[in-house]
């Protein structure tokens, strides 16, 4: 029994309210049950100095914490520096947002992708992936509302979701309580059909190539349902 109650494939609630900032270009509040993320777009139109005369677009991204967005308060980041967690986990964001981008098609501007984690209850990084996506997709419709760009260069969305085997079994979406104990943790990054990043690890537990075939098999169905969150929040 997992300690929410879930069937071992079943998700947490999940949605996705767009337009929940006045100046962002693209912006969206994802819920994963009680991990909550503001995501927020921003159209630069000027590109990193190693990208200038090339043609090509730039999605990036940060990520952080609210100071309680957890059990027990954490300092700010700004007062501190960047956690290298928290930089792994932005450049986990901003290379998996990339992955779906005609990077030609966007042209030489860039996108800054804000993740900023109000609650926190496990899957953060997976939230910001997916929640990420809804705010780029909104800031490029603007875009080529504006006329500033002729083509969609988002590809195919991006969503990502956590698996793991807790208390021997296999199952979707982490929470706390599982992320905490679970034998093995696994963040699956996807395309429509293709899979852009894993990471899977032992904390307690070695795995097996078949279980490893479940999780995925798992996390593949996870992210068909984000995917059709996505599509509906940006219709």
């Amino acid at each position: 029994m997992r300690p929410s109650g879930r069937e071992t494939h079943q998700m947490r609630d999940v949605s996705i309210e767009t337009g929940v900032t006045r100046h962002a270009e693209g912006s969206c509040m994802i819920r994963m049950g009680d991990t909550h993320v503001l995501c927020t777009a921003t159209v630069d139109e000027r590109v990193p100095s190693f990208l200038k005369n090339s043609g090509l677009g730039w999605v990036t991204a940060e990520y952080g914490m609210l100071p309680r967005a957890t059990h027990t308060r954490m300092r700010r980041e700004a007062k501190n520096g960047q956690s290298g967690r928290t930089q792994e986990i932005q450049r986990l964001i901003g290379r998996s947002l990339r992955a779906g981008v005609d990077r030609v098609a966007l042209g030489e501007r860039q996108i800054q992708i804000d993740c900023d984690v109000i609650q926190a209850d496990g899957g953060t990084r997976c939230a910001s992936i997916t929640g990420g996506w809804v705010a780029l997709k909104l800031a490029v419709n603007k875009l080529m509302k504006a006329g500033l760009i002729t083509a969609d260069p988002l590809v195919d969305p991006v969503a990502a979701i956590s698996c793991g085997i807790y208390a021997g079994q296999e199952v979707l979406d982490l929470d706390y309580p599982e992320d905490s104990e679970a034998g093995v943790d696994g963040n699956f990054i996807m395309t429509a059909g293709k899979l852009v990043e894993v990471q899977m690890s032992a904390e307690g537990a070695t795995f097996t190539r078949g279980q490893m075939d479940k999780l995925l098999d798992l996390a593949e169905a996870g992210i068909t349902d984000l995917h059709r969150i996505q599509m509906e929040a940006v219709a």
